[in-house]
């Protein structure tokens, strides 16, 4: 469920540790040769520089646009500190990295560093010991450990141990987008609860308005909705569980329940008519709620400068936006979120200057630099204490809320397509489709998803 907006490429995030999460022209002139089982200085197995000799680290990058930029600066302020070490930082759209990362990862000629979005792929490497544990790195710098929000490391983090580290994009939860003007046409409250949702959808479907605009046609856009509601429904525990690859994971009963209820919302009228054919990757999804022909759109916030952009008169007096509502008797928490909270840094194992590279860590990636050119760009930072930052930048309402909400939220989950491995991913996306057109009923979704569980 990846989405870019016009700064940031999307992140993702969860807040609970052990749950684990899902994820280049240039070689690498420093890391060269086998995995090394060394100690750098600050604990973490593999090489280290020496005193006397100058190490040059390489970065690979997937950010774009004012991200990239912001990070080369960061990355040249760093070199002109540094007088054993050198950064080269180099850049790729998101499916040319993901294809050299894995071509480098296989070959073992990664750079020092690697970008991810955390999740499946980056416990892959893990498993195959090819990214270093940054336990030491984080123990060593407590301060720098606990600027961040609680819950980026959750995607990084894998039995007990860290992987990774935030690496700069925007946070970005998902959201309930609604139309102001016409829940005041039709005196509607804004649901807080999922029978509100479904008061309002009868309300709206009788007075000829598409009570929920949705753009299945891409498919990941189906997923927002299980997520929210299986969390809602049972609580973290349940895709924790499936994220772990438990038995039969599938099979808890919050999982069922939610697409049932997915189904329900569905044959009460609750999307517009043809929602299989709309795109949400074309911002089709959008246009209806601007338009006045849907009154509510679950989305990221990453939509909102596309919104502001397309649509500037609706988005400063009549867009409105709240949490995913609650299920009356449910486990979850309300102010959990889904959606994205970082994007990472890992050290590759075969690196020969661990230290060079975890220094790189610890003096770019979300300083102070970097936090106030995000903030300058409404680009939020998945760090504390900055709320009062937003008071006097453009949108400072959205931002602030924002910010708010996912400095404070008890479980920040991304994306499930990617937090699981790429087939089970695969068929989650396919399945949900089926589901959505009402072709696959609850019991088949579980059977089939429990099917696609990676077998140890």
């Amino acid at each position: 469920m990846l989405k870019k907006s016009a700064l940031v490429t999307t992140a993702l995030a969860l807040t609970f540790t052990g749950l684990v999460a899902g994820c280049g022209t240039g070689g690498n002139t420093s890391n060269a040769g086998s995995n090394s089982n060394t100690q750098s200085s600050n604990g973490s197995n593999g090489g280290s520089a020496s005193s006397s000799t100058s190490h040059t680290i390489t970065i690979w990058d997937s950010e774009s646009g004012t991200m990239q930029n912001m990070m080369q600066t960061a990355t040249d302020n760093f070199n002109k500190s540094q007088k054993q070490v050198t950064a080269k930082i180099q850049f790729y759209n998101d499916n040319a990295y993901k294809q050299k990362i894995q071509i480098a990862m296989g070959a073992n000629n990664p750079p020092d560093i690697i970008f991810s979005w955390g999740g499946g792929t980056l416990k892959t490497y893990v498993d195959a010991h090819k990214v270093v544990n940054l336990d030491s790195f984080l123990k060593a710098n407590p301060s720098y450990k606990n600027k961040f929000f609680p819950g980026v490391w959750g995607n990084v983090t894998f039995n007990g141990h860290v992987y990774g580290v935030p690496e700069g994009a925007g946070t970005q939860p998902e959201l309930l987008f609604y139309n102001k003007a016409i829940f005041r046409k039709y005196h509607l409250p804004v649901p807080t609860t999922w029978p509100q949702l479904l008061s309002d959808v009868k309300t709206l479907k009788a007075n000829g308005i598409a009570p929920i605009s949705l753009g299945a046609r891409d498919q990941w856009p189906d997923l927002l909705w299980l997520m929210y509601l299986t969390d809602r429904i049972g609580g973290p525990s349940v895709f924790n569980n499936i994220i772990n690859n438990k038995p039969n994971a599938w099979s808890n009963p919050a999982v069922a329940k939610a697409i049932q209820m997915i189904q329900q919302l569905i044959r009460a009228g609750g999307f517009e008519n043809g929602y299989a054919g709309v795109s949400a990757d074309s911002n089709e999804d959008q246009a209806l709620l601007y338009s006045g022909k849907a009154a509510m759109l679950l989305q990221g916030s990453w939509i909102f400068p596309s919104l502001k952009s397309s649509a500037p008169q609706f988005t400063s007096q009549d867009l409105g936006w709240t949490t995913f509502p609650k299920v009356p008797g449910g486990k979850g928490n309300p102010n959990d979120l889904m959606g994205n909270i970082s994007t990472y840094y890992s050290v590759s194992s075969s690196s020969k200057d661990i230290s060079g590279a975890e220094e790189y860590l610890k003096d770019v990636p979300l300083n102070s630099y970097e936090i106030k050119t995000e903030i300058q760009n409404g680009v939020i930072p998945p760090v504390k204490g900055l709320a009062g930052d937003f008071k006097n930048v453009p949108d400072s309402n959205f931002l602030t809320y924002v910010y708010n909400k996912a400095e404070k939220a008890p479980v920040f989950v991304t994306g499930w397509d990617q937090l699981l491995p790429p087939s089970e991913a695969q068929t989650l996306l396919k399945d949900l489709n089926s589901v959505f057109v009402l072709k696959m009923t609850p019991q088949q979704f579980v059977k089939s998803m429990n099917a696609a569980i990676p077998k140890s």
